[in-house]
């Protein structure tokens, strides 16, 4: 890749913008770019499972078209994007990590890509994930694992590691996920990029492969903070398709961006910080909370109590409800099927066994056990009484403050491989973002700089109040102006 070539994917998703605007570079070039930078460092990384080079090509000519003749759809026009793949994509294969979707060719677009169509993006291909979302560390993709492109022998994170590694690795402008545990955040932080869980019902999840459907949310990752708030200003608001959606109007994310943290009261959770955090993640939190004191917030104590129960609820309640949702899969309608010689029985059965790797199988026996006769009551419905109190702790804290903060993981990415054979230890990676999920609050995980010994990124979390994008991006944007966004990563060198 020449230098000129290179250096454009350094660009940010709203610098690069500008410059298509000015017709300083066109849609192709930067396309192409793209392209080559996925063909030269993909095959270290694993971060696509499909590249769609000739859809990118096809749209990039059509965005310079348009750009040509003055009539530039907006800021996402021409600019090479990248989604999870449980994004449905009429006419390309959508897995969602799966053997049991394998050659699933969807007839119809998810609402998400539909508006990205419409604002003129360029889709380069679909990411790689933990097989239908579930897992924190992308290593239960049914085809690959992923790596981190800060150390290729740690975890990007999960389940939309793909995306985070994609990003950070300059292969793409921008990326979405989805997060129902962490599933942003968690691979934002470990990545070094800026990721946002959305308020549940703020963006449709119309076309987007199921997990558990009372906590889904499709959110963006990005390289900046104002990159993160104009993907998300592009695929925000109601969809008459979605029920769970939002009719609430959507705000002017860019609107109070540069406002500064003077004025904002940032609420801590000294759980967060307590035994059980790395030392060197716990130090770098620390530091951005007194850089927030320094730029003229006001920092806060708060107490959510009934944070030590989050971890016990989420994997109660996601189980459940994936245990319903992926009871669907059983070789009728889609992609995979076998034993069909058999009877409609032993279809069923041969096609789960070979179609869903491990870990699903694990979540759906939880699941199915949890709402089985004689044990709802004690589980499932107890796992949702303790849902109401965490909701209720944060309605309290955020009578103190406007955004809480703390760390998005214990520790920063782990190794490959340190984790597979203890699903206890790989679910407590999420013990600080599932409680977002359960009270349907958005969150936003920003690095705050590199672990002091380990030099890979650490993740500060900020969560807001119900529909208050706008305030996360302030307080967010505040401290990226002080500490930047980070480079690129060293073991992906462009």
């Amino acid at each position: 890749m020449s230098g000129s070539a290179g250096s454009l994917l350094h660009l940010s998703l709203l610098e690069l913008s500008e410059a298509l605007a000015a017709r300083h570079v066109s849609s192709h070039e930067v396309t192409e770019a793209a392209l080559s930078r996925i063909a030269e460092t993909d095959g270290r990384l694993g971060a696509f499972l499909k590249v769609t080079a000739e859809r990118a090509r096809a749209q990039a000519a059509a965005a310079d078209e348009r750009a040509a003749r003055g009539r530039r759809l907006g800021p996402l026009d021409g600019v090479p994007l990248a989604l999870k793949d449980l994004f449905l994509t009429r006419g390309i294969e959508t897995t969602a990590g799966s053997r049991i979707l394998e050659g699933f060719i969807p007839p119809y677009d998810a609402t998400v890509v539909e508006r990205l169509d419409a604002a003129g993006a360029v889709l380069l291909g679909k990411l790689n994930m933990d097989e239908f979302a579930m897992g924190s560390s992308t290593e239960n993709s049914a085809f690959k694992p992923c790596r981190n492109p800060w150390d290729l022998s740690r975890t990007p994170g999960g389940s939309s590691g793909g995306s985070a590694a994609a990003v950070a690795a300059r292969q793409a402008f921008g990326a979405f996920g989805t997060d129902t545990g962490g599933s942003i955040r968690e691979p934002a932080a470990f990545c070094g990029v800026v990721g946002l869980k959305p308020t549940y019902g703020r963006v449709s999840r119309y076309g987007v492969v199921a997990f558990a459907s009372s906590l889904d949310q499709v959110g963006p990752l990005a390289r900046t903070v104002g990159d993160a708030a104009a993907l998300l200003q592009i695929t925000a608001g109601r969809d008459d398709r979605d029920m769970t959606s939002s009719p609430r109007p959507v705000e002017d994310y860019g609107a109070a961006l540069e406002a500064g943290a003077a004025g904002l009261t940032v609420g801590v959770a000294r759980e967060w910080l307590a035994a059980g955090v790395d030392p060197g993640v716990a130090q770098r939190v620390e530091e951005a909370l007194a850089t927030y004191a320094r730029l003229g917030a006001r920092i806060v104590d708060v107490a959510l109590p009934h944070t030590r129960y989050g971890i016990a609820a989420y994997y109660l309640i996601a189980p459940a409800e994936a245990s319903s949702n992926l009871a669907r899969y059983d070789g009728v309608r889609f992609g995979l099927r076998a034993g069909a010689e058999g009877g409609l029985r032993a279809m069923y059965g041969e096609t789960r066994r070979r179609g869903f790797g491990l870990e699903p199988k694990r979540r759906i026996m939880l699941g199915t056990y949890a709402l089985s006769a004689g044990y709802y009551d004690a589980y499932y419905l107890r796992a949702q009484k303790v849902r109401t109190l965490l909701r209720r702790d944060f309605d309290r804290a955020f009578e103190r403050c406007d955004v809480i903060a703390g760390p998005v993981s214990p520790t920063v990415a782990f190794r490959l491989g340190e984790r597979v054979d203890d699903p206890l230890q790989m679910y407590l990676a999420d013990v600080f973002t599932v409680t977002c999920n359960l009270a349907a609050l958005p969150g936003l995980s920003l690095p705050c700089g590199l672990h002091p010994t380990e030099k890979l990124p650490v993740g500060l979390q900020l969560i807001g109040r119900p529909f208050d994008e706008a305030t996360l991006f302030r307080a967010a944007r505040a401290l990226e102006r002080e500490l930047g966004p980070l480079p690129a990563p060293p073991e992906i060198s462009a």
